[in-house]
């Protein structure tokens, strides 16, 4: 319970207290049945009118729903995407980086650094493609700072 004012209160569950009050409806309901049955009739054709423009309402607001379910759809395709091609860009350089530095007279730590780093863009690039885009783009950071390192020592 809230501890609000307007919150209902538990329901009773003694069983007696039940069956006294369905008795009571059922009392309540009898002496109403012959009073005001035109009435009756009118206000639940006027609760169905209502009922039939709450469903156009209900309508607008899928609708409206499935746009935003439609634009979350495709930012996560474009956030896939981007981790998908960034993790191949960078992976491709970072062999080319480790290849270049292997042919040269630079300390061996260079290409092993560069050639990690772009291990790890490749592997974000796969996380990426199958929707992991958070880890993708953290391992991309970290094979990135890794080839930073390897160009440090070059």
């Amino acid at each position: 319970m809230s501890g609000r004012t307007d919150s209902d209160p538990p329901p009773d569950t003694h069983a007696e207290d039940a069956e006294d009050a369905e008795d009571a409806e059922d009392a309540e309901d009898a002496e109403d049945a012959g009073h005001g049955d035109d009435a009756e009739d009118a206000g639940h054709a006027e609760d169905a009118g209502h009922a039939e423009d709450a469903g156009h309402g209900d309508d607008a607001e899928d609708a409206e729903q499935g746009e935003q379910g439609d634009d979350a759809l495709r930012g996560a395709r474009r956030a896939r995407w981007a981790a998908v091609g960034t993790g191949a860009v960078l992976a491709l350089a970072g062999v080319a980086a480790a290849l270049l530095r292997l042919t040269g007279s630079t300390p061996a730590l260079v290409p092993v650094a560069y050639a990690c780093g772009a291990g790890a863009c490749a592997l974000a690039a796969v996380l990426g493609s199958r929707g992991r885009t958070r880890r993708a783009l953290w391992l991309l950071i970290a094979g990135l700072m890794v080839m930073a390192v390897g160009d440090q020592f070059d």
